[in-house]
């Protein structure tokens, strides 16, 4: 009982108080802003307020709402009235700012300030205080009759900004004319010694700024100003972090543009990385990189914020990861080739440890002659091996070895590469031989032909062939025959034709096995008729009789081009004994040219006979040549024509004959004769369908008359070129 009535004593005296200030309040005068101050920051553009409330009571708190106003160049031109509230305690000194578009140099500001409390709790209080007096900021001297300046003075923007500048003059100055870049610019009269100039996204120019100067004419009175223009701070792209080693991060990024400017204006752009979980921070030494220390409690997860800052703005990216998810290993080093012989060698590797719980995965690749042939992948702590079996010998490979962390793969090491040259071997497979005999003065000449082994086969350079001669009828009589490894033919004279030949070829490991010919006194001069053949689309085709088959262990197809003076440079192609056709193409064959091909069966023996003879033309021209044509027997009605000397051989295509050509004034043609057109003439044509006629006797003519005769050739692709038509006078009748 006695707290409740202590309880509602003191709820009375309570309300007796309340009751007894809002009495006091009401009684007050206005609560009116005093002690105004005005201070300014030119290079930011700002004005700085600071008042006191006059009349406050004390021991409260009052929402207030404070008008300003701000004037420029006159107490009648208000610029700006805005609306300030917060809350107010006794003594307190209020501060409020302000942004100016134009440079506070440029002209005078006027400033006053009238409040009223806005608090629900005191109505009578809320009406407007009387203004407080006009207080102005002059942020430039008073000019001078001759003076005249720009603003603002070292600004620095963005590209992009809006900005204002002025120029004002003194009084004796007049004709003010203004340039932006060398480029006359127009601006607006604020009155007659100020102007403004309001320039909307501005761009970068250079890293010297960009340059606006006023001049006054005639005295040529200049001021200017250099207006710094940074390009924008971009945000850093592709942020990453990364660890060789466990001891030291690597993050790296792309920075964007340099925002660095002249003058001292801007320095370039800082970066800063900030790690949360630690707390640490660490100021970068370059603009795209910066290593961290990674503490031997070896911190697991970081969250990395990386800040970019410069005078105008502040970016910043974030990045958080498992520290072992984030491993660069480095390269594998210790690279060793081990020779075991000519197609093996054994691959040897270390890689940095980290103990049996941690492996890498290592990618192994073996180039040879440009490109990878062979790759595998090895499981790897400490070191790896990787054996490489069915190498070429006397090759040179070349092996990359990278690794990656195989439990949470992030990046592949750099390769590390090692080059090795398998040792030589001994030619693993016979030349490919063949032969041409012919007697010469009661001895055998043979010519061998061998095709260079491939490097496949040859296994290492070929110094020297060797052609081991051995008589049939007298075998103990051996003999070797040597050549050097650039050459691909030999000649032998022998003192007869019955010999068995072996050819070797030869490296610095061994000799190849040997390939077997053999030769006899007939070998090759059979009486066989020769073919003409045609090419198809495809090549020529060549075709024979096959021999028994156990009898013969293979055929060969030779071919050379047919020229006048020019050695034969001999082809031929090996077949099996179970084929009986064969196509020959080659990028060698010309248009025009005369191709010979041969057919010979092997036997068992190893003897070569003569099967066939085939010639064609890779493709018929008309004939390179006419027949020379001599004239004889001229008679009152005939003359002979004789070209004997002209060979069919060797032309740019079969000859299938020849067209005799006559003109006269009778305009008649002989019996046999036709008419046709040649260059344009009527003449008269007689066709001679054998190649072989060499002569031709023009009859039915008349006496004491001149002729005119011209002889060509033609192949099946037409006749060969026009020639120039020679005169025969027949004689009178005897």
């Amino acid at each position: 009982m006695a707290f409740a009535v202590l309880q509602a004593t003191f709820l009375l005296a309570l309300l007796s108080l309340r009751t007894y200030q809002g009495e006091v309040l009401a009684e007050l005068s206005p609560l009116t802003p005093a002690s105004l101050k005005i201070s300014f920051n030119s290079q930011l553009q700002h004005l700085y307020l600071q008042w006191t409330v006059q009349n406050f009571p004390d021991h409260q708190e009052l929402k207030m709402i404070f008008l300003i106003e701000i004037s420029r160049i006159k107490i009648s031109n208000v610029i700006l009235v805005e609306t300030y509230r917060t809350t107010v305690k006794p003594n307190q000194v209020i501060h409020w700012s302000w942004k100016s578009k134009l440079p506070l140099e440029c002209a005078t500001h006027f400033v006053r300030i009238k409040s009223m409390v806005d608090d629900a709790r005191f109505p009578k209080l809320s009406s407007w205080s009387e203004w407080s007096s006009w207080e102005e900021v002059q942020a430039q001297r008073p000019l001078k009759p001759n003076a005249l300046f720009v603003f603002p003075k070292d600004k620095l923007v963005e590209e992009g900004a809006n900005v204002t500048i002025c120029s004002i003059w003194g009084s004796n100055l007049k004709d003010i004319f203004c340039y932006l870049e060398g480029e006359l610019i127009h601006g607006e009269q604020l009155d007659s010694h100020i102007r403004t100039f309001e320039l909307s996204n501005v761009p970068f120019i250079r890293t010297a700024g960009t340059n606006f100067f006023c001049t006054e004419k005639p005295t040529n009175i200049t001021n200017g100003i250099v207006l710094s223009v940074s390009h924008v701070l971009e945000e850093p792209k592709d942020f990453s972090c990364e660890t060789q080693d466990f001891k030291t991060l690597s993050c790296t990024w792309i920075p964007g543009v340099d925002t660095h400017l002249d003058w001292s204006m801007q320095p370039s752009q800082t970066y800063t990385l900030v790690e949360s979980f630690s707390g640490e921070r660490k100021q970068c030494e370059h603009k795209n990189l910066c290593n961290w220390k990674i503490t031997q409690e070896l911190q697991e997860t970081y969250n990395f914020t990386l800040i970019a800052e410069n005078n105008l703005r502040r970016r910043s990216v974030n990045l958080l990861f498992n520290l072992t998810h984030r491993v660069h290993p480095l390269a594998p080093y210790n690279v060793n080739i081990k020779i075991i012989d000519a197609t093996r060698a054994e691959l040897t590797w270390n890689v940095l440890a980290r103990g049996n719980y941690y492996t890498l995965l290592c990618q192994v690749e073996l180039e040879g002659e440009g490109k990878v042939i062979r790759q595998a992948n090895v499981s790897v702590k400490v070191s790896g091996e990787e054996v490489f079996s069915e190498l070429e010998p006397d090759t040179e490979y070349q092996v990359h070895i990278r690794c990656a962390d195989a439990g949470h793969f992030w990046k592949w090491s750099a390769w590390t590469d090692q080059k090795f040259r398998t040792p030589q071997a001994a030619p693993s497979k016979a030349p490919v031989v063949w032969s041409k005999v012919r007697n010469e003065n009661g001895s055998c000449v043979v010519n061998l032909f061998w095709k260079p082994l491939s490097k496949h086969h040859a296994s290492g350079k070929i110094l020297h062939y060797n052609a081991i001669t051995e008589s049939l009828d007298k075998p103990s009589r051996v003999t070797v025959h040597s050549t050097s490894g650039l050459h691909n033919s030999m000649e032998l004279r022998l003192d007869q034709c019955a010999y068995q030949i072996k050819v070797t070829a030869n490296n610095s490991a061994g000799q190849s096995p040997a390939s077997v010919i053999v030769i006899s006194g007939d070998s090759g001069q059979e009486e066989v008729e020769e073919e003409i053949i045609r090419r198809t689309e495809d090549g020529f085709f060549v075709s024979w009789k096959p021999l028994p088959g156990d009898k013969v262990i293979g055929y060969v197809v030779e071919w050379c081009a047919r020229l006048q003076d020019q050695s034969c440079d001999m082809q031929w192609r090996n077949i099996g004994p179970n084929t009986t056709s064969t196509v020959i193409s080659s990028d060698v064959f010309r248009p025009g040219i005369q191709y010979d091909f041969r057919v010979y069966g092997i036997s068992t023996e190893r003897v070569a006979s003569l099967m066939g003879k085939r010639t064609g033309y890779y493709q018929e021209l008309v004939p390179s040549t006419n027949p020379q044509v001599a004239v004889n027997n001229v008679t009152s009605h005939s003359f002979i024509l004789n070209w004997t000397d002209y060979s069919t051989l060797n032309q740019s295509g079969f000859i299938q004959g020849y067209h005799v050509y006559l003109k006269s004034k009778h305009r008649q043609c002989q019996p046999g004769f036709e008419k046709a057109i040649f260059s344009g003439d009527s003449v008269c044509k007689y066709d001679i369908k054998n190649p072989e006629q060499k002569t031709f006797t023009v009859e039915h003519l008349q006496p004491e008359s001149s002729y005119e005769f011209l002889v060509t050739s033609y192949t099946h692709v037409g006749e060969g070129l026009n020639g120039t038509f020679r005169t025969v006078i027949t004689p009178d009748k005897l």
